[in-house]
């Protein structure tokens, strides 16, 4: 299967570098139909998107931009949010500009239809690829999984720890792994991702009884305290009025249960702070999974999710 990397990993790789270095090398790419990578320096007021090609500038017309757009199946918004970003095109010919210099004629589209083609479309449930996170909403993540084809990762898939918004786990343009969940209605990927931050017990190994260590308050209940411990484990402290959704905290730990799937916390301080998310650790090494158990053995209630 022939992978199609996220926008951006080919931008300062040595072949694009080599084509990109001379009108020559445009032109070699042109004749043996290479991918190139280039950044958007405009979108004109007709959409076409303006690119630097290093020794020249190219052009993609606005229907060459994405696929969807000259259907009218994807807002002009897609071509918009791509100035000063890199894109996977494809030279389809030349032209020359007011001043006449040469111009390339660019494809962002062909790549975008080759990647489905010999990519995308051949992916299963269970598969876990490369995506490069591109805009975060209330509802997910929208994430680049080849040549800028777009993947929809829910919110409630990012983690089993739950999270007000994405960038509380994530940042823009950040590379992350994840896995094929299955598709939408308009056959768009969709992921999941927390099946790769472990599970409770490999979480739960990382702590000991005894210990206090840091952790974000998530949910605050009449019943106790929801402390994000990592991504993929929580654990549940006594009701306090002081605490905040949001605040950072240090937390004694009481005791790990994993018959009941549960870790006693004690709040030793909470308090409001700016940190950045931490760095995501994956515990899936492989490229493929059929099926993921959260729950220990011990426990009674199991926890899973199976790739269908």
């Amino acid at each position: 299967m022939l992978r199609f990397p996220p926008e951006g990993q080919l931008l300062a790789s040595a072949e694009n570098n080599r084509y990109l270095a001379s009108r020559a090398g445009i032109h070699e790419a042109y004749a043996s139909g290479a991918v190139l990578e280039g950044r958007v320096l405009l979108c004109d007021n007709e959409h076409n998107l303006h690119v630097d090609l290093g020794c020249m500038r190219g052009i993609v017309p606005r229907v060459e931009g994405v696929i969807g757009i000259a259907e009218g199946e994807v807002r002009d918004i897609a071509l918009i949010s791509r100035v000063n970003k890199p894109v996977m095109v494809r030279v389809t010919g030349f032209t020359a500009n007011e001043n006449g210099d040469q111009v390339a004629l660019l494809s962002r589209l062909s790549v975008q239809l080759d990647c489905n083609r010999s990519y995308i479309s051949q992916l299963r449930a269970g598969d876990i690829i490369d995506a490069r996170v591109s805009h975060m909403e209330n509802f997910g993540v929208f994430a680049d999984v080849g040549a800028g084809v777009s993947a929809l990762l829910p919110i409630d898939a990012i983690s089993v720890s739950r999270i007000p918004h994405p960038n509380a786990r994530f940042s823009a343009g950040q590379m992350i792994r994840a896995a094929v969940k299955g598709r939408d209605d308009q056959g768009r990927l969709l992921l999941t991702h927390k099946e790769l931050l472990g599970t409770w017990e490999q979480n739960a190994q990382l702590y000991s009884t005894g210990e206090t260590v840091p952790g974000i308050v998530r949910s605050v209940e009449k019943y106790g305290v929801f402390v994000e411990l990592t991504p993929n484990l929580a654990g549940l402290a006594e009701y306090s009025e002081n605490v905040q959704d949001g605040d950072h905290a240090s937390v004694y730990v009481k005791s790990i249960l994993p018959e009941r799937m549960k870790i006693k916390l004690i709040i030793v301080d909470s308090f409001s702070a700016s940190y950045p998310p931490s760095p995501l650790r994956y515990f899936v090494e492989e490229d493929h999974i059929d099926r993921w158990v959260y729950s220990p053995e011990s426990c009674e209630r199991v926890t899973e999710t199976v790739f269908a």
